[in-house]
């Protein structure tokens, strides 16, 4: 980004679901990383948010609960760090096709649902 002078818009995504496949800051490392100020030393990132992926799962209590903390990290950040992410902190990306409702329950502001729209991916075809 700074090569080309361009500022990024990006989230934190954060570690919510107990899955080896899942990764992401948890609170602890998250409120470390801001209280060094690593994060106003990247002047070509813009941190407008966080994500999180919930645990692949059909138990709906589960997914709430997940979501519900990724909705909670989110309020304590911009609720105790906002001079560190600053007016753009505003984003919140959580639920894919089979749990969006959850999410935006929950507090998503930005959902991705490409199944629901395009299909299940067909693998077979991927050499």
């Amino acid at each position: 980004a700074a090569k080309h002078n361009r500022v990024v818009d990006c989230l934190f995504e954060l570690k919510v679901a107990n899955e080896d496949t899942k990764s992401g800051f948890d609170i602890e490392e998250l409120k470390q990383l801001l209280s060094e100020g690593i994060v106003s030393e990247l002047t070509n990132i813009r941190f407008c948010g966080v994500m999180g992926m919930a645990t692949n799962t059909d138990d709906e209590t589960e997914i709430r609960k997940e979501f519900l903390n990724v909705k909670s990290v989110f309020d304590y950040i911009r609720d105790n760090y906002a001079d560190k992410v600053g007016e753009c902190f505003t984003q919140i990306s959580m639920g894919m096709s089979g749990d969006y409702k959850i999410a935006v329950e929950c507090g998503s502001t930005i959902v991705r649902i490409g199944s629901t729209i395009f299909g299940e991916r067909d693998y077979s075809q991927i050499h």
